[in-house]
């Protein structure tokens, strides 16, 4: 399981026969989040440098990755050869229950942990402004405390993350959606406060949902 939430359109496409549920970037064709039809989920998060550097955009990695890959080994070993142009995380995922967090960029090598969760931050903090303004520690430290309670169930975390800290009511940057990934069971739920949409590998359902934020700080 991997459970994200992003600061909304989600698709089904098989551009090369492997269909990949996603929440696409337009008019690129990138993805923020998603997963396909092997099992293999992806998301990803800002890295917290100001660091920028010639490589592509990780909208568009996390695409080529989608479309290619089955497993996580073969997705780290995608991210980690293509060359970055910001910092970035990735969070991934596949059916055999096996895990990583890349912490990717474009002025130090790339990292492969097992980490299972993360912020907008890597290995250390090294835009101190940014990571005050966003809170990305405590973010990190919320969410890993959670994971390691060995009384925690699948809907006592997914609430957690539509609480603050973690659930961002800041108009510059709120929680747009959050999304629960199940890779072995291929299917994908998409929450709001009060609403959860649940889409399935090889049964997508077409809609459409208008989500009422309320007056964002």
């Amino acid at each position: 399981m991997i459970i994200h939430s992003r600061l909304c359109p989600f698709e089904s496409t098989a551009w090369f026969g492997r269909e990949v549920i996603a929440k696409a970037q337009r008019p690129w064709g990138g993805i923020y989040d998603g997963m396909n039809a092997d099992g293999l989920a992806a998301s990803m998060t800002f890295g917290g440098s100001p660091a920028q550097g010639q490589g592509f955009s990780i909208i568009l990695m996390m695409r080529y990755v989608l479309e290619t890959c089955s497993r996580v080994d073969e997705a780290a070993e995608a991210f980690c050869r293509i060359p970055i142009a910001q910092a970035q995380n990735v969070t991934l995922l596949d059916r055999t229950g096996a895990y990583a967090t890349l912490f990717l960029g474009p002025d130090r090598p790339p990292a492969v942990t097992q980490q299972r969760a993360c912020a907008n931050h890597q290995e250390k903090i090294v835009w101190p402004e940014h990571a005050a303004r966003w809170r990305t520690v405590e973010r990190e430290r919320i969410a890993l405390a959670a994971l390691a309670d060995p009384d925690m169930t699948l809907a006592d975390l997914t609430a957690r993350f539509l609480e603050p800290t973690v659930y961002s009511r800041n108009a510059a940057s709120p929680t747009v959606y959050t999304a629960v990934y199940r890779p072995a069971e291929g299917r994908i739920d998409y929450l709001w406060p009060g609403t959860t949409i649940t889409q399935h590998i090889g049964a997508f359902a077409e809609g459409a949902y208008t989500h009422d934020y309320g007056q964002l700080r």
